[in-house]
């Protein structure tokens, strides 16, 4: 099965063969690397920017004006705090011209702690993102959503955030993505060869080509559609990106040692978000934990939480909550110190038990 940086990197090819993509761009986007995480290896259109956040969403934008569809990339989401005010321009754009011009752009940055990436390597952006009107939002947690996902945000006439998750960026899906060839195929065919030096990569990719797979196809996941990744009738989880497998390992132990049936939906949208599913799931379950590892002050959580309490708040058995990452300002580089910066398996199981133990 395909890895996450291999489905978005297999979208990314599609949509520059068949939905007009023009430009891949970003710092290392381009040969030899291919970007940081190899999401951009071998396309055709992908090239280097300075390194220069601001000057790359704003030359997505003024392409995008200009009748191209763009998909620039900002290495790391902790980058691109200092482009908020291009961001809120880009996203208000089709909105302030009332309608006369559209902005076909996809911005995509990796987010979030795993890779023991420190202070500048390890942030969540999602909260920020969903504060700036007018963009479309996914999250992905596996790579055949990231594929699916990469293609809707591709087709959408307006911006989408591509936001990926660090710790999932190796992790192999369980599901094949349509089109996908064996996995050790696959690799062969459009992995570049790496070397132990930049310089031995880029002599070792002068003359390489990638062999994409021929019955790569449009699959699209529609964007404010969640996953219920498994059903449950106890409690209802609501999350998404490295937090879903977490919350399946949560649920597996709960499931053993209480009895408690734990029913998972995974947004991969956060906006617009899925009600319909969650509100749903919630009156089935009565009861609700909201999971993610971005900082708990103003955190995305929390507006879900507003809208549960006003649609469900009749139908709930117990005070919902959310399990956040820690009030810090940034994460540590030791493993303890990230370990506990974000919530882990045991902390869901804990919160998941403190929930189920109050009564209606």
């Amino acid at each position: 099965m395909a890895t996450m940086a291999q489905a978005i990197r297999m979208a990314l090819h599609y949509g520059e063969e068949n939905l007009g993509v023009t430009d891949v761009f970003g710092e290392d986007v381009g040969p030899p690397l291919g970007g940081v995480f190899t999401a951009s290896q071998g396309l055709k259109t992908a090239w280097n920017s300075p390194l220069d956040e601001r000057g790359i969403i704003g030359t997505a934008l003024g392409l995008a004006l200009a009748g191209q569809r763009p998909v620039c990339e900002i290495q790391f989401g902790d980058y691109i705090f200092n482009t908020i005010d291009l961001l809120k321009i880009v996203g208000n754009t089709h909105w302030s011209c009332i309608g006369q011009f559209e902005v076909p752009l996809v911005c995509m940055t990796i987010v979030g702690a795993g890779i023991h990436g420190s202070i500048y390597h390890s942030h969540s952006f999602e909260s920020v993102a969903a504060h700036i009107p007018g963009w479309k939002i996914v999250l992905p947690s596996t790579p055949i959503d990231a594929y699916g996902l990469m293609i809707s945000a591709i087709k959408d006439p307006n911006p989408v955030m591509f936001l990926y998750p660090k710790a999932l960026i190796r992790v192999k899906g369980e599901q094949r993505i349509p089109g996908e060839p064996d996995e050790k195929i696959l690799k062969r065919m459009i992995d570049a060869p790496t070397g132990p030096t930049l310089a031995h990569i880029e002599q070792a990719r002068v003359d390489w080509k990638p062999e994409w797979p021929s019955g790569l196809t449009d699959y699209q996941v529609p964007f404010s559609k969640a996953n219920i990744v498994q059903e449950g009738t106890d409690i209802t989880v609501v999350t998404y990106a490295r937090h879903v497998f977490m919350a399946r390992q949560a649920a597996a132990q709960l499931k053993e040692s209480d009895g408690v049936s734990v029913e998972i939906v995974d947004l991969r949208t956060l906006y617009p978000w899925d009600r319909e599913t969650v509100m749903n799931s919630i009156r089935k379950t009565g009861r609700v934990l909201v999971l993610n590892e971005d900082t708990p002050v103003c955190n995305f959580g929390e507006h879900i939480l507003r809208e549960i309490i006003t649609e469900c708040f009749y139908e709930l058995h117990a005070r919902p909550r959310l399990l956040a990452g820690a009030d810090v300002p940034g994460v540590g580089l030791h493993e303890i110190l990230e370990l506990a910066s974000i919530p882990q398996v045991q902390n869901i199981v804990d919160e998941i038990r403190g929930i189920c133990a109050e009564e209606p």
